[in-house]
């Protein structure tokens, strides 16, 4: 900064608000075009650097362009970068409290399903995820079944490749006779294009977004599941901003925010949807009652799992389940 012909105080204010500013990196794994960062990220990151009067600063790196998507959640612990875009599920059993978010069926939408999910997760997260500060928690809008050849009730899964879209669906694959096949939402549309998937668990817009719809033109009309997310930052970074910063960011990690962080991609994604039924190369399966209640009673073994999970995890899991289940109710979320 060049401090030349200002006043002594002036220059002196300059200096030290330069000094005592904040400067974030913040690691996501999705392109720069995604709906997170364009609607959800930048908004948050203007609101945060006006409310600081420009102190706190914040710096997308997009793509992995500071490392694997699975390795966000380390990334963050470890100071590779000072926030971090999570999706746990990439880590299959390290978080079992949060992996309810991924069960079947809990959640109708991503906008009022984000407010009752991180509303619900503040009780869990600092026990959880012991390693970093989690600002906050969100849902991707409903995903489902997408696929090269017709798949309409669970045993068409038997013998598929799937990618899915987080561990409790690649469950779900083992339960239905398929294998999974473990790779970022990046990598996914060459593991399909070249034969080594049939299908992926995937919310409908980002099939466009990352070319999928290129090579699986069956879907299924049903909402499947939800992926859980945390933005997760470094505690060093988060406990060395000064008070009124931290005051700041804090007014910023709320649900409200986690909210408003997922509202444009949640609409966005729910979008995909209606373009797919549009399109005369998509074909989009609307599942009969019969169909859902055969998947319904095929993904009951998944919530088994999960109870058993966080009973070793050393959780009620009657406690953590009415907790999620009555926040979705409350925010008219839940996939009754």
């Amino acid at each position: 900064m060049r401090l030349a012909g200002l006043g002594l105080a002036t220059a002196a204010l300059l200096a030290s608000a330069t000094a005592n500013a904040t400067d974030l990196r913040l690691s996501t794994w999705v392109p720069p075009q995604h709906p997170l960062q364009t609607t959800g990220l930048e908004p948050w990151i203007k609101s945060m650097n006006e409310a600081s009067g420009g102190k706190i600063n914040v710096t997308i790196f997009p793509a992995q362009q500071l490392g694997s998507a699975i390795d966000h959640y380390d990334m963050a612990a470890n100071g590779i970068a000072d926030i971090t875009y999570v999706n746990p599920g990439y880590q299959p059993g390290r978080f079992p409290v949060i992996a309810l978010g991924e069960q079947p069926f809990m959640a109708t939408n991503a906008v009022g399903g984000t407010k009752a999910f991180d509303k619900w997760y503040r009780a869990y997260a600092e026990k959880e995820m012991s390693d970093v500060h989690v600002c906050m928690a969100f849902l991707h809008d409903t995903g489902t079944i997408h696929s090269t050849k017709p798949v309409q009730v669970p045993a068409d899964m038997k013998g598929m490749n799937v990618r899915p879209g987080n561990a409790t669906m690649g469950r779900f694959v083992s339960l239905l006779g398929g294998s999974s096949v473990q790779v970022s939402a990046p990598e996914a549309r060459e593991v399909l294009a070249r034969g080594a998937a049939d299908a992926i668990t995937f919310p409908w817009g980002s099939i466009y977004l990352f070319g999928i719809n290129e090579v699986t033109k069956h879907h299924i009309d049903m909402p499947l599941y939800t992926t859980t997310f945390v933005m997760a930052v470094n505690k060093a970074a988060y406990e060395g901003m000064p008070d009124d910063e931290r005051k700041v960011f804090d007014d910023h990690c709320t649900s409200e925010w986690a909210q408003k962080v997922a509202e444009g991609w949640a609409n966005w994604e729910a979008a995909g949807r209606d373009k797919a039924k549009s399109e005369s190369d998509q074909i989009v399966y609307e599942p009969t009652e019969s169909d859902m209640a055969l998947w319904h009673e095929a993904a009951a073994p998944l919530m088994d799992d999960w109870r058993k999970e966080v009973t070793d995890a050393g959780y009620d899991p009657d406690a953590v389940y009415n907790a999620l289940v009555g926040n979705l109710k409350a925010e008219g979320a839940y996939a009754e």
